[in-house]
C-alpha cells in the first residue's frame, strides 16, 4: 500500500471556508485538494493501492481535524480541485457534529487529530521518507512501490516543533527533482515514479 501524509497548516479545520476562494482565505486549501486528486485519480478509475492522511493543523487539539482517505473504498472523487475541496469541506462541517471518527462519505473518514503526534507516529513507520525540495534524487533510493510512506507539507513549511521532529527522525530526504514544484505536483511525480518501479518489478527488470 502506497501512503501519504500531507499537513495542511493554515487551512481552517472547521471547514468554515467558502469554495470561491480557495487559494486565499481557505488557506490554501486549492493545494490541499490537487493534492488528494492528484494522489488518488486514474484516466478512468482510482488508485486502489493508495492511501491518505490529510492532517489540518490550523488549531491545535481538540479544534485540529485530520481526514482518512482509502483508495480502496473511496467514491465521489473526482479531477477538479473544486468538487474534491467541497468533499474535504463537507467532511470537515459534518465533524463539528460527532466527538469521535466517523465515516463522512465511502472510504473518507475524519476525526479529531493530534497533529505532533500523527507525524511523529508516520516517521516512525518502515520505509517513511521525507518529501521536501533539499533531499537526495528520489530515483536512487530504494524505496518499495507497495511500502512507500511519505510525509508532505502543503505550500507553507514546517515550523517550531513539526520542523524539529523531522529534522530529527533521521528519515531520508528525497527530492524528485531540481525544481521547486506544488505539492501535488511532487505527489503526481511520486506516483510515476512507483508505478515505474512497479512495471519493472512485474516483467523482472526490478526497480531502479
Amino acid at each position: 500500500m502506497r501512503r501519504f501524509l500531507l499537513v495542511a497548516h493554515r487551512v481552517p479545520p472547521s471547514g468554515a471556508f467558502t469554495l470561491n476562494d480557495l487559494a486565499g482565505g481557505a488557506g490554501r486549501m486549492d493545494e490541499i485538494a490537487r493534492s488528494v486528486s492528484t494522489a488518488f485519480t486514474l484516466s478512468n478509475d482510482l488508485r486502489r493501492d493508495t492511501e491518505m492522511t490529510v492532517v489540518f493543523a490550523a488549531e491545535p487539539p481538540p479544534n485540529a481535524r485530520r481526514i482518512e482517505l482509502s483508495g480502496a473504498r473511496l467514491r465521489h472523487l473526482y479531477p477538479d480541485e473544486r468538487s474534491t475541496a467541497a468533499l474535504l469541506k463537507n467532511a470537515l462541517v459534518g465533524a463539528a457534529r460527532y466527538p469521535s471518527d466517523f465515516e463522512a462519505s465511502p472510504g473518507l473518514k475524519v476525526g479529531p487529530a493530534d497533529p505532533l503526534a500523527i507525524v511523529a507516529g508516520f516517521l516512525r513507520e518502515p520505509g517513511a521518507v521525507w518529501l521536501t525540495e533539499v533531499g537526495s534524487p528520489i530515483g536512487g533510493h530504494p524505496i518499495s512501490p507497495s511500502e512507500f510512506r511519505g510525509f508532505l507539507s502543503d505550500p507553507f513549511e514546517p515550523e517550531g516543533e513539526e520542523a524539529r521532529l523531522l529534522g530529527e527522525s533521521g528519515v531520508p530526504r528525497l527530492s524528485v527533482g531540481p525544481r521547486s514544484l506544488r505539492t501535488s505536483q511532487v505527489i503526481d511525480a511520486v506516483q510515476r515514479e512507483l508505478d515505474l518501479r512497479e512495471a519493472g518489478e512485474k516483467d523482472g527488470r526490478g526497480g531502479r
